[in-house]
Formats: C-alpha cells, structure tokens, sequence
C-alpha cells in the first residue's frame, strides 16, 4: 500500500463538535436554555442566519468563534422573535464551551499525528479559521489552512481540495489521507480525487435523507482517536 505523507482534516462538524452537524450542537443549547422555540422554526432559523452572515459578510477575519456564535445565535434569536440579552450571551457561550471542549478532545490526536504527518485542514467557514484555531491553541499543529472564506472555493468542490495538496506539497493525493465528517462535502469530492478518506460519523442536518453511496475503502471512526490506531492500515 502507499504510504500516508499528509493528512488533511475537515474543521465544522469534525474537530469541534466530534461529527454532530453544528445545527445539532446549537439545538442541543438552546434545549438546555430552555428557550420556548419548535424543532421547525430553529431550524428555519439555522437557515436564515447561515444566509445571513453569508450575505452581509459580518464575521470578521479576526473574531474568534465565541464572536461567531454570538453573532449567528442573535440573528437567529431576533429571527424567533424570543431575543434577550441573557439567553443570547447563555446559548452563544454554551456552544463556543462545547467547541473548546471538542477541540481540546481532538487535539490529543492531533498531536500526536503531527509528529509524523503534516497536516492541514479544508474547511468551508468564514474567513476567520485561522483566528479560530489560534484561540484555541491548535494552530501551530497545521502546516496549512484553506478557509472557504479566503480561497472563494467552497466544498463539495473538488477544488478545494487540490488547493490542500499543493499547501502540503504532496503532488499524489493516493498520499493523503481525508478525514470529515459530511459524505457530500468531504469523502466524495476528496475520493474523486484518489485521495484515501475516512468519515467520522455523528448527527447531520437532515437524518431521513437517503445516505449517498460511501465509497468502499472508507473507514469509519468511531471516534478521532481511532486514528491513531488506523492509519497505519491505509
């Protein structure tokens, strides 16, 4: 088998929230706060306020992810018609504490990893990544960071993905391994490209939507930790 030379990693919804899409981890916050809002109308307003930074372009390339979920819950508060500055600041620190934790969580592997790998991450965000990951104390263990945001390429484009290899310096993707969360946007366009890929498996955006077709030599990780003990095998 070839050798692994990199390891390229998805952000959202694999290093930050342990495979769970962020919609779930915001739900899960909003539950736990108690705020008086259906399952249909959170995510009706998930949507408007995804639309919403993405429009207005908001998010500043220095605010960290506290600023990100302070701003995305606000809108999706004045969205619900249920704003007050607690439950705002309430939910928004909950979700920026759960992103922290999962970090720290991931970055034991990560460190591991990058004493024998370079690694990178493709992640489709908003032009803020790097302020994110240097918050977290994370950055210094990525050779790259090719932010949505920055390249103007955002996933399921295969595009982005190539922009990775070439940060790695790695001119054969069969020589990278792909780690993500979301099958459209991670394992598919990065399969595409002969890139080795492995899903990390959690709660997505719409659950009874039929799952795509999983190439194969997929691995499946019941956790980023397992990793460690996988790799070797690719």
């Amino acid at each position: 088998m070839k050798e692994t030379e990199g390891i390229i990693f998805d952000y959202g919804g694999t290093l930050d929230s342990r495979g769970d899409h962020w919609s779930e981890v915001i739900w899960r916050a909003y539950v736990s706060e108690r705020a008086e809002v259906t399952r249909k109308a959170f995510r009706e307003a998930y949507v408007h306020a995804e639309r919403a930074l993405e429009r207005e372009q908001c998010i500043g390339p220095q605010d960290t992810f506290l600023e990100v979920m302070r701003k995305k819950i606000g809108l999706q508060l004045d969205y619900l018609d249920i704003y007050t500055p607690e439950l705002h600041e309430a939910i928004g620190r909950r979700c920026y504490d759960s992103a922290r934790e999962c970090v720290a969580e991931s970055a034991v592997t990560l460190r591991r990893l990058a004493e024998d790998y370079p690694l990178a991450i493709v992640s489709n965000f908003y032009g803020n990544l790097r302020a994110v990951l240097a918050d977290f104390g994370v950055s210094h263990l990525f050779r790259a960071v090719i932010d949505s945001g920055e390249t103007g390429i955002r996933k399921p484009d295969p595009e982005i993905f190539r922009v990775g290899l070439r940060a790695l310096g790695i001119t054969d993707p069969g020589k990278v391994l792909v780690v993500g969360d979301s099958v459209d946007k991670d394992i598919l366009p990065a399969h595409s490209l002969g890139c080795r890929t492995a899903l990390l498996p959690g709660v997505q955006w719409d659950a009874s939507r039929p799952a795509p077709q999983l190439p194969e030599e997929t691995a499946i990780l019941q956790s980023l930790s397992n990793l460690a003990e996988i790799h070797i095998e690719f």
